[in-house]
């Protein structure tokens, strides 16, 4: 039996129509197409070798794996598409893509449109600052904001300064690379992101000798792989490959590959505990 993982793909057309049961249409045709962040470090993102990777991308070659041996499918053409924020979700409800790999909060308003599967990772909102800034929101009233735009983050962030009642000037960034050079380069005064993005890119970024990252985190989010809604079949297909990886020690693999030398929080190894029961 022989698995094709092919090279990512950047697919900019809609499918007209709502898609067949996955796990049929996979089966009838030998294609899996799956979505994946290409910023999103250290969970989804394009590497060295121009290549789909991160924690999320793995779990999802070994979906994909489970997948062909489960259809009998001798060869099974599975193919990264590309997303942004702003349109990934309408591309699972569409059917253009079957599941995504990303950095994807679990939200009631999100399931309007989407399922997801049990939860594969726990993040926060952690914030970077300068070494002499402080902590606190209303340190940064009547400063520059930035984040990534079209996420929980941007949401939990404008809700936050809301709710305080704290005026800054929000600045959205198209990706998390055009945010920390902003940041680099002075043009906004602190930085919000996904705790693990932010290790990431904190610790590998030569960032340490200007910034800090806050100590405190500003939300607790549960990511999932987005599913077609309502396919129940593919939605329990998934969940059993997952509660599968949390049994065998693959999680804890990922992370450690994905995220070297950090130690991983209490909320990410409850997750472990809580995981559906095998078989």
């Amino acid at each position: 039996m022989r698995f094709l993982l092919t090279s990512f793909a950047l697919a900019t057309t809609f499918a007209t129509a709502a898609p067949a049961q996955t796990l049929d249409r996979v089966r009838e045709t030998g294609q899996f197409n799956i979505g994946f962040r290409a910023d999103a470090v250290p969970l989804s993102y394009i590497n060295a070798e121009e290549q789909p990777a991160g924690y999320s991308v793995l779990i999802c070659d070994r979906i994909a794996q489970s997948l062909a041996n489960e259809l009998e499918l001798d060869n099974l053409n599975a193919t990264y598409i590309a997303v942004d924020t702003k349109d990934r979700f309408d591309r699972i409800a569409s059917g253009e893509i079957d599941i995504l790999c990303g950095a994807a909060t679990i939200t009631l308003e999100r399931r309007e449109k989407v399922d997801f599967s049990v939860p594969t990772y726990v993040d926060g909102t952690a914030l970077l600052l300068p070494k002499d800034g402080g902590e606190n929101l209303s340190d940064l009233a009547g400063k520059k904001v930035g984040m990534r735009g079209a996420t929980t983050t941007e949401r939990a962030v404008r809700a936050s300064f809301e709710q305080a009642g704290i005026e800054a000037e929000m600045v959205p960034f198209v990706s998390h690379q055009a945010g920390f050079k902003a940041m680099g380069d002075g043009e906004i005064d602190a930085y919000f992101a996904d705790q693990s993005i932010m290790l990431v890119n904190f610790a590998g970024g030569e960032m340490q000798d200007k910034f800090k990252m806050s100590d405190q985190i500003l939300t607790i989010e549960k990511h999932g792989l987005a599913l077609t809604r309502g396919d129940a079949d593919f939605r329990l297909f998934v969940d059993r490959v997952i509660a599968g990886l949390y049994e065998d020690g693959s999680m804890e693999q990922f992370f450690e590959t994905t995220l070297p030398g950090i130690e991983p929080g209490a909320a990410l190894q409850a997750l472990h505990i809580i995981a559906p029961t095998m078989p």
